[in-house]
């Protein structure tokens, strides 16, 4: 998994193949289309220095990690380990 600059979580080389593998009407995919995450990293912007310690973890991606242990339950591990091999 790689994440863009713009905070975009880009899941393969082969965009073609996430579309044939994840239907266009699912609950996800829509919910990713209709939302603009860039206010996470406005919001978190002040919040880290760019030029001391080591790099984050993308504050998109935490955030939608949360946001999927609001809808399911699921433990962190468990989310953590399903987004590693779960589209």
């Amino acid at each position: 998994m790689l994440c863009t600059r713009d905070g975009q979580i880009k899941i393969t080389e082969y965009p073609e193949l996430y579309d044939k593998l994840v239907p266009k009407d699912h609950m996800l995919r829509k919910l990713n289309d209709l939302v603009d995450y860039s206010f996470v990293v406005d919001e978190l912007r002040g919040k880290y220095c760019p030029d001391n310690g080591r790099n984050s973890e993308d504050p998109v991606r935490v955030f939608k990690y949360l946001q999927l242990k609001s809808m399911h339950t699921v433990s962190d591990v468990d989310l953590v380990e399903r987004s590693r091999y779960d589209l």
